[in-house]
């Protein structure tokens, strides 16, 4: 059956190293949002059709490997600043690694899209859930979500 698949990523949090601490400077307070989880990739597919999955995604996963190994260099008020990445859980199905192996295992706060209940609130509340966004709200998202 036709899937929508999606290759996407978010910046979850930037580090600066100085001596032997590391200081957190920014972090993504909503990891599971729409609005920070930008896609390189949206289409629609046969989930079964391995090949054409494999062509598409292919060169994406490979960028993302070689990048692994990198260093960016940016040249900062005439000062040269390194930058390394560190992936997490990348590449892999987010309902296939809750389903194999559990909530924590996919790396968010949050457990959906329409709410902002943490885990921590949900697990308290395990009866009631409801949308917490408003119609407007959800426009908006979905509006930067289409654009990106």
């Amino acid at each position: 059956p036709e899937k929508a698949v999606r290759f996407s990523f978010t910046l979850m949090s930037i580090s600066v190293t100085h001596g032997n601490a590391s200081i957190r400077v920014f972090e993504e307070c909503k990891p599971n949002s729409e609005l920070c989880c930008k896609p390189l990739c949206l289409m629609l597919a046969d989930e079964s059709d391995h090949e054409t999955l494999t062509a598409i995604l292919s060169p994406l996963v490979a960028e993302r490997e070689a990048m692994k190994d990198s260093v960016l260099i940016l040249d900062m008020a005439g000062i040269p600043r390194t930058f390394k990445f560190i992936f997490r859980g990348t590449g892999y199905d987010e309902k296939l690694v809750r389903e194999v192996e559990g909530l924590e295992a996919s790396g968010s706060t949050y457990i959906c899209t329409l709410c902002d209940a943490t885990r921590f609130e949900a697990s308290q509340n395990l009866i009631l859930h409801s949308i917490t966004r408003s119609h407007t709200e959800n426009l908006e998202r979905y509006e930067l979500w289409r654009t990106n």
